[in-house]
């Protein structure tokens, strides 16, 4: 078992920054790509921002320019900045990865998601 912990979320105006960080732990043999999704109020969840071990990274385009996802493959963390932030970028954030613990497959791993609210 995978276990995802995220933290940084809170309450900032809009223009501020915040910063999320996803730490897993567990037996890991190896993480492959890990990201972050987001699901608003009355909204599907959908993807923020992915990044693979080696660096390549996707972004939703309402958050091109403004949001960066990095990780420490060491510390097996993901992080996202986000800056500019807007009140429509409100919601709980959800920390993802595709991973592999030893002597199995491949599965995908959630977080308990931690709460953005940002406000006008």
């Amino acid at each position: 078992q995978v276990k995802l912990v995220e933290s940084g979320g809170g309450l900032v105006q809009a223009g501020g920054s915040l910063r999320l960080s996803c730490a897993a732990s567990g037996v890991i043999a190896n993480i492959y790509a890990m990201g972050w999704y987001r699901q608003g109020p009355g909204l599907q969840r959908e993807l923020v921002a992915r990044i693979t071990t080696g660096g390549n990274t996707d972004y939703a385009d309402s958050v091109k320019g403004r949001f960066t996802i990095s990780r420490d493959n060491a510390k097996n963390t993901v992080y996202l900045q986000m800056n500019s932030l807007k009140p429509e970028d409100t919601g709980v954030y959800y920390c993802h990865c595709n991973a592999q613990i030893v002597f199995s497959p491949v599965y995908e791993y959630w977080g308990q998601g931690t709460q953005v609210t940002v406000s006008s």
